[in-house]
């Protein structure tokens, strides 16, 4: 099973790249008023981006744009399935969408462990000492949840004053996609409850996604009227 999953993953890898190499290639000879144009000819001082490097970064925005925020939208209605006054709540002052967000974000963001860390020098947490050189994990899930930051971490509670969770990261690693991220939690949700008076769970059995970089489900069935 899992060779057969390695074997898929690689497929799936070598398609893509072929299909966005065969994309940017097009673009570079047609330009259109796209975002891909802009970056295959894109210039500082006539150094432009190599083949490569757009393919790369087109393969990036895709990825991460695209499985961040698909789970942030999927954990946020399962936020709400689980949760009907809130549900109502925002349904009643669709103005409350934009910290909602903040709050879904804080509550069960799409990221679980950031991608690799290293300390460049002896750092204290906690009790424990991590010496200078070494690999860590760090949780953004747990962080989010931390009852010394939050007041009842494990509560949603779309009114809680936003900010300062760790969902985006942190730093020079925060994420440069996070206000499109949120504008597009924002539209879809807010459509979603808009549009449906009624929204409820399919089935009760959910299965979560084996990954400890990503959170977020398998599939999230829904009745809508």
């Amino acid at each position: 099973m899992a060779a057969s999953s390695a074997e898929a993953m690689r497929e799936a890898h070598a398609w893509m790249l072929a299909y966005l190499t065969g994309l940017v290639a097009a673009k570079r000879a047609a330009p259109g008023e796209d975002l891909l144009s802009e970056l295959v000819h894109i210039s500082d001082e006539g150094d432009r981006l190599s083949q490569d490097e757009v393919v790369s970064m087109a393969f990036l925005l895709l990825v991460a744009g695209h499985e961040t925020t698909v789970n942030l939208i999927a954990n946020s209605v399962l936020a709400l399935l689980g949760d009907p006054a809130q549900m109502a709540m925002l349904r009643a002052d669709p103005s409350l969408l934009p910290g909602a967000v903040e709050e879904f974000l804080r509550f069960d963001g799409p990221i679980n462990i950031a991608t690799l860390r290293f300390t460049t020098e002896a750092i204290r947490v906690g009790d424990i000492e991590i010496p200078a050189d070494e690999f860590v994990f760090i949780s953004l899930l747990a962080a989010n949840r931390d009852p010394d930051r939050y007041p009842d971490p494990d509560r949603l509670d779309i009114t809680r004053p936003g900010g300062g969770h760790l969902a985006f990261g942190h730093g020079i690693h925060y994420c440069v996609g996070a206000p499109l991220a949120r504008l597009e939690a924002q539209i879809a949700i807010g459509r979603l409850l808009g549009r449906f008076s009624t929204i409820e769970l399919g089935s009760p059995v959910l299965q979560w996604r084996a990954s400890t970089l990503i959170r977020g489900l398998q599939t999230l069935p829904v009745r809508v009227r």
